[in-house]
This record gives structure tokens, sequence and C-alpha cells, in this order.
């Protein structure tokens, strides 16, 4: 379900992302563009907090 959830939102965001940037530069919207990049910002944030150690940080 944590996947389902953090793609959908990825998506959304992504999508977003996309049309803003195309609207603003003045090239047709691509909503496949926008789905790769969810697919890979969505794998990407998974490596991240794979990486990032969930352990306490000890006192100094």
């Amino acid at each position: 379900m944590r996947v389902f959830w953090t793609f959908f939102w990825t998506f959304l965001l992504t999508e977003m992302l996309t049309y803003v940037v195309s609207s603003m530069s003045g090239v047709e919207v691509n909503l496949v563009t926008g789905a790769i990049l969810s697919v890979v910002v969505t794998v990407l944030i998974f490596v991240v907090t794979a990486i990032i150690p969930n352990e306490p940080v000890q006192k100094h």
C-alpha cells in the first residue's frame, strides 16, 4: 500500500510539473513523459529511503 500511495502522489505531482513546464515553454503537454518521470522518481524515493540509516543519532 505504501508503494501505491507513493506512486500515486508522485504521479500527480510530476504530471502537474510537466504541465506547468510545458505551458511555460510553449510546448505540447506530453503525458507519457510525466508518467516515465514519475516511475523514475518513485524508484529514486525508495532507493534513498533504503540508504538512509534508521538508527537514532548518538549524543556527542
